[in-house]
């Protein structure tokens, strides 16, 4: 080694360490462990400043609002709030398309969700309102309970009942908006906010991307403006575009055309402000633009009379009365209302998590959960659909200044101004102008297929997470799909525990660093131990792969080499009754030739012994040598290390199978002269095990040491001041005065292979 040492070399100088030993010397503090009683008393203790504390965080605006720097901020906010009100409108109208309830419902959805999220939310920059996923879940509840086919007229009279129908399908809409509120505060109320962690990126991703798909596809019809069933469920789209071709010669061509000019320059401007975001002020409203334009071409040349374009028709003004959602409709909207709260909740909260990280403040995940189910329940009551926030809307409120929810307020009383005032004015807009405003700001949602690529590279599992549930979703429908593709997430998470990374390590010389064997040349193996280490939590499910890869690694099996030694004692102990093998202090010594191999199998049973055959005379304790060639054909594999260590400072944690599966493998080795040390193990594993009865007196706490350089410095300490004796060989001391051979114990009996584990667990675990 060279002995110069470099400026960026460090030494220690420490004691060895066990973790009993450190546990000691630095005085290890108890545990405390509360009863359930204590921890009730706690948790329902009240003071003022716990419960001032409580009801900020209940009621957000009574903690920003005082603070509110008015100079600064409200600028920003009213120019945020006008403009982010201006695409609340058009959208808002646009995303009734997609569930399937009259355009004047989108507006309501615009309005009321922000009015509650004001009070109880906690980002500030989230505009909360209609998302195209959302609307798309609602809609395709809205035409499974609410079809056309069930509102049509009496046989004398041709057509739909459009007003029962409207009233049904916006009864529906509310009631699912109301149900998805219900889930969403009971979620928040029991702090199950983490759940959403589980909607990792890849598949929210997927979902969105193939939620996207489904919006196209639904937009299509009204594009093209032909007349179609409506299809739900198991491979929907297909149904869809089979339907939109056998009547294409149905095309309204004026409307054709107005929808894809839309799509054009609403996205040429989108890219615009994009590119010169930084060098213009405000981004140009374009959906605005588009669609002032548009109700005055259709009203000037009256469209729907000349061209038989579909318009808006009718848009009220003034607010609808609020109204009870029907509870017999909630048994058949169960399931599909707790994904649409679950994937609302996700998209919001990872929005409002991103602009919080860009502006440095923190976004509470349980009391969004709140924000979000109060904002649902209440407009369930006034005739809205299910909110959320969109990323283009929100993109609008935060880059045109907006800095608190003053903005989300604002842009609130500008749809209310429509809702009163300007909704007329849209009437005679061309549906097609408003599916185009609603294709165009799917482009973000499509542009992630661009990840595809560079997960594939990063991360294969995730990858196949997100095409999994991208294809599970078009194919199967988004309720159905999102939980496919969570089935498939939590699958990954089990195949990787299930089956971990284990390695053999290897020391760097003259340090205390411990690397994968195969993952560098100038690595050595420290003769006589091995060092296994298992990169995973260990439980039921990968116990046995743990054993599988740890008998790999060493080379062979521990109960094999117990089972072997015994029955080869067993023979010794003939020959020796027979006077073939004399045992002396040098070992065994063949007195007549015997002429046997050692094979790997047994060539003939060995005679019994006779009576009156010459005894040995001396009690001569010795030394197997198991390295060596016995006096007797059995093949016994051989066991080149005397100690074994295991790195657990990948282990986060045991079960009970787990830790009386490993306490048997250690007993495994112990009894065929290989000790064995843990290192690693954090104070909660140590304790874990200690519950888990996983030390008695044959496994005591001793194998535990602080890291895997102590373990093998003691280890070396020992192997170099004592002999390391088999345990078996003390069989030998007794050979001259018995008379039959030694039987197996009791455990011994027990001991079968790992395949067994009933018996070897339940044997010797206890």
């Amino acid at each position: 080694m060279d002995e110069c040492f470099h400026e960026n070399d460090y030494h220690v100088s420490r004691r060895i360490y066990s973790n009993w030993v450190f546990d000691q010397v630095h005085e290890r503090q108890a545990q405390e462990i509360q009863s359930l009683r204590e921890r009730l008393s706690r948790a329902c203790r009240c003071t003022d400043k716990w419960a001032v504390q409580k009801i900020k965080g209940l009621l957000p605006i009574l903690d920003w609002l005082p603070k509110y720097p008015v100079k600064q901020w409200l600028p920003g906010d009213v120019v945020s709030g006008v403009t982010t009100g201006l695409v609340c409108c058009l959208q808002g109208v646009a995303y009734a398309l997609l569930a399937s309830v009259a355009p004047v419902y989108g507006l309501y959805s615009a309005f009321f969700p922000i009015l509650t999220y004001f009070v109880l939310g906690t980002s500030r920059h989230i505009s909360v309102g209609p998302f195209p996923v959302t609307c798309l879940m609602v809609g395709s509840v809205v035409m499974t309970l609410a079809p056309d086919e069930h509102f049509l007229r009496p046989v004398n009279i041709t057509g739909v009942n459009e007003t029962a129908r409207e009233a049904q399908r916006i009864l529906v809409a509310c009631t699912m908006t109301l149900l998805v509120g219900l889930f969403q505060v009971a979620m928040g109320l029991m702090q199950v906010g983490f759940l959403v962690r589980y909607l990792s990126d890849p598949l929210v991703g997927g979902f969105t991307t193939a939620a996207a798909f489904h919006v196209f596809i639904s937009q299509i019809k009204t594009i093209v403006s032909v007349p179609i069933h409506n299809h739900n469920g198991f491979f929907s789209f297909a149904y869809t575009l089979i339907d939109v071709s056998r009547n294409i010669n149905q095309t309204n061509i004026a409307d054709l055309i107005a929808g894809l000019l839309t799509i054009f320059i609403v996205m040429a401007v989108k890219e615009i402000n994009t590119k010169f975001q930084h060098k213009i002020p405000v981004p140009i409203p374009i959906e605005v633009i588009v669609t002032v334009i548009a109700s005055a071409i259709s009203h000037v040349m009256d469209l729907n009379s000349q061209y038989g374009t579909s318009i808006v028709h009718s848009l009220p003004m003034g607010f609808a009365p609020p109204q009870i959602p029907t509870i017999a409709l909630i048994g058949n909207i169960l399931g599909s209302s707790f994904s649409t709260a679950v994937v609302g909740y996700a998209v919001a909260v990872s929005v409002a998590k991103v602009y919080a990280a860009k502006h440095d403040y923190t976004v509470d995940g349980n009391q969004e959960l709140i924000a979000f189910g109060v904002s649902n329940i209440f407009g369930g009551c006034f005739s809205s659909f299910v909110a959320s926030t969109a990323l283009s809307r929100t993109a609008v409120q935060e880059s045109t200044g907006g800095k608190s929810q003053i903005a989300g307020i604002i842009s609130a009383l500008m749809v209310m101004i429509v809702i009163l005032a300007l909704g007329p004015f849209l009437q005679p807009l061309q549906k097609s102008v408003l599916a185009g405003i609603v294709i165009a700001n799917l482009k973000g949602m499509f542009m992630q297929i661009s990840e595809v690529p560079v997960l594939w590279r990063q991360n294969r599992t995730d990858c196949l997470i997100w095409i999994a549930t991208c294809l599970a979703s078009i194919v199967l429908g988004l309720d159905v799909g999102l939980l496919a593709g969570l089935v498939f997430e939590m699958g990954t998470v089990v195949v990787r525990t299930q089956f971990p990374s284990c390695a053999t390590l290897g020391n760097v010389p003259n340090t205390n660093i411990y690397k994968n064997m195969k993952d560098y040349k100038n690595i050595d193996e420290i003769p006589g131990i091995k060092i296994f280490k298992c990169n995973s939590p260990i439980y039921f499910a990968n116990i046995d792969y743990f054993k599988e890869k740890l008998r790999e690694e060493v080379g062979f099996d521990a109960v094999r080499v117990f089972k072997k030694r015994n029955k080869a004692l067993k023979k010794i102990h003939k020959l020796i009754k027979k006077g073939k093998l004399q045992a002396t202090e040098n070992g065994l010594v063949p007195v007549a030739s015997l002429g046997v191999e050692n094979q790997a199998f047994e060539k003939e049973q060995v005679p019994e012994l006779e009576e009156g055959a010459s005894q040995p005379d001396s009690e001569v304790k010795v030394q197997v040598d198991w390295t060596s060639e016995l006096p007797v054909s059995v093949s016994v594999p051989t066991v080149h290390f005397h100690s074994l260590m295991v790195d657990f400072s990948a282990v986060s944690f045991l079960d009970v199978v787990a830790a009386k599966s490993l306490k048997l493998v250690v007993k495994e080795f112990i009894r065929i002269g290989v000790s064995v040390y843990i290192a690693g193990c954090d104070g909660e594993l140590v304790r874990r095990m200690e519950a888990l009865s996983f030390f008695d007196e044959e496994v005591t706490r001793d194998i535990l040491f602080l890291s895997v350089h102590d373990a093998i410095l003691f280890i070396q300490l020992e192997t170099s001041t004592e002999n390391d004796e088999d345990p078996l060989a003390e069989k030998i001391s007794q050979l001259q005065d018995d008379k039959e051979p030694l039987p197996f114990t009791e455990d011994e009996d027990l001991i079968e292979t790992y395949d067994i584990q009933h018996l070897a667990i339940y044997g010797l675990s206890n």
